[in-house]
């Protein structure tokens, strides 16, 4: 996986583009006077003060790991999507309050042309650095590069919006459409930051891998289970751009240090080919040892075998001869 420092070149682009996007809304809006298009480059506003976040999440993402931040702090990048969702609130409420005053007190539209001509190039520049980030967010599995790039092709939708908006109100006359648009811009804006901090949190919360990562991961811990290997315990989480699983394996009690270890290692190789980038903990126990049944984490992800005996028996020690049933 690249430098994590490599990815604050993608938070220099979304800088970048809200300078140039702030530019151009602006003078939209001042040729204009809309305030559709004063709410879009409000969003632009957001847009810049979130890309200089991102950059400063970035950086501190990936920074290496130390005695203080043994597990380095890739974390900070949940701060960041937190960051750039409780700002979107605040630009939505200047959009919202300034749409009702408008609609209170309408005006009429000047220059309405040109000023939809500059929103569209500054919708193309939006675009193309949403597609940008999203591409790298995917690839990288940096929260902070989606969430900017979300926001972004938000802001290219509600941008489309705007401008269907004051197009109407040009051909229409009708003056208090274009704050109805700019009404729908700023609920449409919450909607996003309500779903960034969503993300944000779950991630702080040490939330499982996807669904498939996990399935990706049980299915190779199946295969390698039988009559004298088990496993159990198994814990997911996201942290930024790692994925962490731990997993305790049973293996018979007469096994050498070595042995379990070359088993573990094979184990794990195959779990780190089948989700890249995974960091992997194991905790070796001897399966026939009770207490190696005791200490099965709440909350884990169950490893369900083919059938419902090889199921019971993962979770239940096995009987030594001589005991009651064996």
């Amino acid at each position: 996986m690249p430098e994590a420092r490599d990815l604050t070149r993608f938070a220099w682009l979304s800088i970048g583009a809200a300078v140039l996007t702030i530019a151009l809304k602006a003078a939209a809006w001042l040729m204009t006077g809309s305030v559709g298009l004063l709410s879009d480059a409000a969003e632009s506003v957001v847009n810049l003060v979130a890309g200089v976040v991102a950059l400063i999440a970035l950086t501190v993402a990936a920074a290496p790991a130390s005695e203080r931040y043994t597990y380095g702090r890739t974390k900070a990048e949940y701060f960041s999507a937190a960051i750039e969702g409780m700002m979107i609130f605040v630009a939505a409420a200047v959009i919202l309050v300034t749409a009702v005053e408008r609609f209170i007190n309408p005006r009429p539209l000047e220059n309405v042309g040109i000023g939809l001509l500059i929103s569209v190039v500054a919708s193309i520049v939006n675009g193309a650095a949403a597609l940008v980030l999203l591409r790298a967010g995917r690839r990288y599995r940096s929260l902070t590069l989606t969430a900017d790039g979300q926001h972004l092709m938000t802001d290219v939708v509600t941008s489309a919006g705007v401008l269907v908006g004051v197009g109407l109100v040009w051909l229409t006359g009708w003056e208090r459409l274009d704050p109805i648009v700019a009404f729908a811009v700023g609920i449409n804006i919450i909607v996003t930051g309500i779903r960034l901090l969503i993300e944000s949190m779950r991630g702080l919360l040490d939330v499982t891998l996807p669904q498939e990562e996990n399935e990706r991961i049980t299915e190779i811990l199946r295969r390698h289970t039988s009559d004298q290997t088990h496993f159990h315990g198994l814990q997911t989480r996201v942290s930024g751009r790692e994925r962490y699983a731990s997993v305790h394996v049973l293996v018979p009690d007469d096994w050498t240090v070595h042995r379990g270890h070359a088993f573990i290692e094979d184990v794990e190789r195959e779990l780190r080919e089948a989700v890249p980038g995974l960091i992997v903990l194991t905790h070796l126990e001897p399966i026939g040892d009770p207490a190696s049944y005791e200490d099965i984490p709440l909350g884990h992800v169950e490893i369900h075998l083919r059938g419902s005996a090889d199921h019971e028996a993962s979770e239940t020690p096995p009987r030594t001869p001589g005991e009651p049933g064996a």
